[in-house]
């Protein structure tokens, strides 16, 4: 099954959702209280767009978002590295790693709203939380996965701690780290909207809790669906940056049975 085979698959099963939904509700077997019509929902989507205003609130969510992503997959990946290199200080701190992992994410929200306001940086923390761990544990994983023989033979040939973090080590931690990458964007997003959710004047969480606020069921399907194509973008560039940097990789044709 060729590339366009699927596409157009993808493209009848989507129109048969979306289709099937649509005659649901003409014909009254859907309430529309609880789920809206897709034309109602699109209707809404473009309502939005042409709106100047919208992009305010995109720009504030994506604001968040790469902030959030930027700092907690730094955070994340050095961290990681370094108790990947370092066995006894990965033992130490073990307990409280896993403790911090433990405490769930939603119940920090308010504290960071008490501790850096209703502005943009409590929903970045609370971003940032998201994202930390899903690199970290990736990226701690991946550098303990290094083939032994290799670093010996780049020892014996002389590379120092440098070289081996930049020849050995990044490069076989590499997948491990860019899959934990385009995991975490959706926690991105995630964090910033429900710190927008829980309380905000602005952003895409706002615009769902308000529409909720108002039982309003096309606003709230019409923003999940924006924050879906959010994701689904930020993920194709993932997509591209990965061809880039791991070109060792099959692709998918190389790796499909003759």
């Amino acid at each position: 099954m060729n590339v366009v085979t699927e596409r157009i698959i993808q493209l009848c099963l989507l129109v048969l959702i979306l289709g099937g939904w649509q005659l649901g509700v003409t014909l009254g077997v859907i309430d529309v209280f609880f789920f809206p019509a897709p034309l109602d929902i699109f209707n809404q989507i473009v309502t939005w767009v042409v709106d100047p205003g919208f992009y305010k609130h995109i720009s504030i969510t994506l604001t968040e978002t790469v902030l959030g992503y930027i700092i907690g997959t730094g955070l994340g990946v050095a961290a990681g590295v370094w108790l990947g290199l370092s066995r006894s200080a990965a033992r130490i701190l073990d307990p409280f790693i896993k403790a911090l992992n433990a405490i769930p994410r939603v119940v920090l929200a308010p504290i960071f709203v008490l501790w850096l306001g209703l502005g943009l940086w409590s929903k970045v923390a609370l971003a940032v939380t998201l994202v930390f761990f899903i690199t970290f544990f990736n990226a701690m994983q991946g550098v303990r996965e290094v083939n032994p023989v290799v670093l010996a033979n780049a020892k014996i040939l002389g590379a120092k701690r440098v070289d081996l973090l930049r020849h050995v080590y990044f490069p076989a931690a590499a997948s491990w780290i860019l899959s934990s990458l385009r995991t975490s964007v959706g926690f991105a997003v995630v964090g910033a909207i429900i710190g927008e959710y829980l309380g905000a004047s602005a952003g895409l969480g706002y615009l769902i809790a308000q529409a909720e606020g108002n039982f309003d069921a096309v606003g709230v399907f019409a923003g999940i669906i924006i924050l879906a194509i959010f994701v689904l973008i930020i993920d194709r560039i993932l997509d591209v940056v990965e061809s880039k940097l791991i070109k060792w990789r099959p692709n998918a044709a190389e790796e499909r049975p003759a």
